[in-house]
């Protein structure tokens, strides 16, 4: 049995707004384990990003439990047991890329030199080496990308969360960095949890896929995906790959059939 990496049990999120409570996660159980993929797909607003901010305690949960290397989301945020990958690759812009990379290091107190050594290391494993004195603004959106994916893993955290990194990004761009992430999981072993809104990203990416259903999130089925860790693009042309991908869009309008409001 893999060591358990995130564990929730029934876990509730309600924001009370000026128009009343708006439940954005409820009766969510599910567990990640060590060196797992898993990747959280639903239609917007569905608690998506909501879930992976509670893992990282920017959000508290109103009912229910959750551990994240059985610790707390506050221990664990504090522990720097989790690096956090956003929608846009939020770079400083007068900051060069490895000084961005540096950023959570030197906060962190890292010496000059073992900034230097991870910086070095890191860039590399997201094929940026020879990049490190450029600026944001000099790089291409996917190149950018890849400097926050190696941000986050400069400090060597355990599990990355990643909020739709690539949704912004054009389809030859996207399945290039798809390519690019299974190589970089492959290599470094951690256990990511990743957002998408991509059915195809979600399939070829993934051991496993949390398919949550319109507000208020709930999970309404998770796929253990029976796909070689080694995944070429073109195994997304095979009947496996096919299969997979219908059982999560029927996973999707079966979500559908709930009341949107509780």
């Amino acid at each position: 049995m893999p060591q358990t990496v995130v564990s929730a049990a029934g876990l509730g999120l309600t924001f009370e707004t000026g128009d009343g409570p708006v439940h954005a996660l409820t009766g969510v159980d599910l567990t990640v384990g060590k060196g797992d993929f898993v990747s959280f797909i639903g239609p917007s607003g569905c608690g998506k990003t909501t879930f992976l901010r509670v893992i990282a305690d920017l959000e508290k949960p109103t009912s229910g439990t959750i551990t994240v290397n059985g610790m707390t989301p506050e221990e664990a945020r504090r522990n720097r047991a989790y690096g956090y990958v956003f929608q846009a690759a939020a770079l400083y812009p007068w900051r060069t890329i490895e000084d961005n990379v540096a950023l959570p290091l030197e906060i962190m107190g890292y010496t000059s030199a073992e900034r230097k050594a991870r910086i070095a290391r890191t860039l590399d494993l997201v094929n940026l080496t020879g990049f490190g004195k450029k600026y944001p603004w000099q790089l291409s959106g996917g190149m950018q990308q890849r400097a926050s994916i190696a941000r986050a893993l400069a400090f060597d955290a355990d599990l990355l969360l990643m909020d739709e990194p690539f949704g912004a990004l054009d389809e030859i761009v996207r399945d290039h960095l798809n390519e690019q992430l299974l190589k970089l999981w492959a290599a470094t072993e951690k256990t990511i949890c990743f957002v998408t809104h991509s059915i195809p990203e979600a399939v070829y990416l993934s051991t496993k896929i949390v398919v949550m259903s319109p507000r208020p999130g709930r999970v309404t089925d998770v796929i253990d995906s029976p796909l070689p860790k080694e995944r070429p693009l073109d195994i997304r042309e095979t009947p496996e790959f096919l299969e997979i991908a219908h059982r999560v869009r029927e996973g999707l309008r079966a979500g559908h059939s709930y009341e949107e409001h509780v």
